[in-house]
């Protein structure tokens, strides 16, 4: 029987979800409108006052905010409340440009630790679980939202982070860790490691909570067999509240998105057009709930689409698809759009693990695509001209796939760096600025 950790949100008919989404979004805009003033300046470019809104059908009347926005108005341009108010903040990694930081006063956490414990109920999670949370902690919003989630639960929960993989796994079997929380590439990795230590017996995993990084199907595959649990998605954003904006539940079947706190659209990632149900485009959340850093629809550069149809589990929210790919970085290699993800598919259809690093660069105004994979233990030990059958192989399937050639070099296993938080796929040298 599907276990909820609050039935009343969790199974609300469509008809209650759009009243209350309704209800909360005429109180967020004025929230917003009457206490920041850069979204104010937004509102009022576009001829909107509050009185404008009076439900979810005139979302779309309202203006977006980009990531463009958050930067412009680091770090208190967005801030909806007194900053005496606010208990904590979190931040993106800030690889390009300035970081991005999210605010919360107790209210949001409580919410947001809510939204994470249901995405545990919904993998089965109880009181009697142990909880080994594997995401960074600090300024990364995964460890905290998890760690919180759990503790709502009631699980034990092993407050590991990231890295020490040593500790990790020791903690695991000692504790008897019934539930992992970490990046898909670092379960994955966590995986090989039991495997090479013969401990797969001592480890009493049951499910596997993955998100922050792109993973395919085939990849959710390897980690289940590898680890012996059912692998699960979740998915969010520093911006909104970190992991628990979304996750799957036992059916697997795409991520409830938790609709009593986000309003969530799909539109066109170059016209900002709203797109019919079923739609495939550009993902935009609205926050509804939030007091601290509240953003009305905030384009997620995520592409994916959206299935309103009812779930066997009995969860009447919305479920969204993995994100596709983005609409912002998405690499453009001669002219064609090339998601990491296409790439991760073919090499583990061919039955290679995910451990890969894709190189563009651009040479006399072409541009080059090259991608070292790791070989399996068992390939290491071909003739070279196996190894070169099997590049050839990879060459074809690519090309196949993605309608331009790449250059594929096999490299020994080990080579490519392990990844204890966010994989580093891609390496792009072009400048293209």
């Amino acid at each position: 029987m599907e276990q909820y950790f609050q039935q009343e949100f969790e199974t609300m008919s469509r008809a209650k979800i759009k009243e209350l989404q309704s209800d909360r979004l005429v109180k967020q805009v004025t929230h917003v409108y009457e206490n920041v003033p850069y979204y104010r300046k937004k509102m009022d470019e576009k001829g909107l006052k509050p009185e404008d809104i009076k439900g979810i059908e005139d979302l779309h009347k309202l203006p977006f905010l980009s990531k463009a926005d958050l930067r412009e108005a680091y770090p208190y341009g967005l801030l909806a409340i007194p900053l005496e108010e606010c208990v904590r903040i979190h931040s993106t990694s800030g690889t390009t440009g300035k970081r991005v930081v999210a605010f919360y006063n107790q209210h949001d956490i409580d919410l947001w630790e809510e939204c994470c414990a249901r995405a545990i109920v919904a993998v089965g999670g109880t009181k009697e679980d142990v909880c080994q949370v594997c995401y960074g902690y600090g300024l990364f919003t995964g460890g905290a939202g998890l760690d919180g989630g759990s503790h709502k639960v009631g699980c034990l929960t092993l407050p590991m982070s990231s890295g020490n993989t040593e500790r990790q796994i020791q903690f695991m079997a000692d504790m008897g860790a019934t539930i992992l929380c970490c990046t898909p590439s670092y379960a994955a990795f966590l995986g090989e490691s039991i495997t090479e230590k013969g401990m797969k017996d001592q480890i009493k995993l049951k499910a596997g909570i993955f998100g922050a990084e792109a993973w395919t199907e085939e990849m959710r595959h390897d980690i289940e067999k590898t680890l012996g649990i059912k692998a699960y998605d979740i998915y969010g954003l520093t911006e909104l509240s970190g992991p628990g904006v979304s996750y799957e539940c036992s059916e697997q079947k795409g991520m409830h998105i938790c609709e009593d706190h986000f309003i969530a659209e799909i539109i066109d990632p170059d016209t900002g057009e709203v797109l019919p149900e079923g739609s495939k485009g550009e993902l935009v959340f609205t926050s509804i709930t939030k007091e601290a850093f509240p953003l009305i629809r905030y384009r997620t550069r995520d592409i994916c689409i959206l299935n309103y149809e009812p779930c066997a589990c009995g969860r009447t929210h919305v479920r969204m698809t993995k994100p596709m790919g983005r609409s912002d970085d998405m690499l453009i290699i001669r002219g064609v759009n090339v998601f990491p993800s296409q790439i991760e598919t073919v090499l583990m259809n061919l039955g290679l693990k995910s451990n890969y690093q894709i190189i563009v660069d651009r040479v006399n105004n072409t541009d080059t695509f090259d991608i070292d994979v790791e070989m399996t233990p068992e390939m290491f030990s071909d003739t070279l001209t196996d190894i070169s059958r099997t590049e050839k192989q990879i060459v074809e399937s690519l090309r196949s796939m993605l309608g331009i050639m790449a250059k594929v070099h096999l490299v020994a296993p080990k080579t490519i760096a392990r990844s204890e938080g966010k994989a580093v796929r891609v390496i792009d040298k072009r400048k293209l600025v």
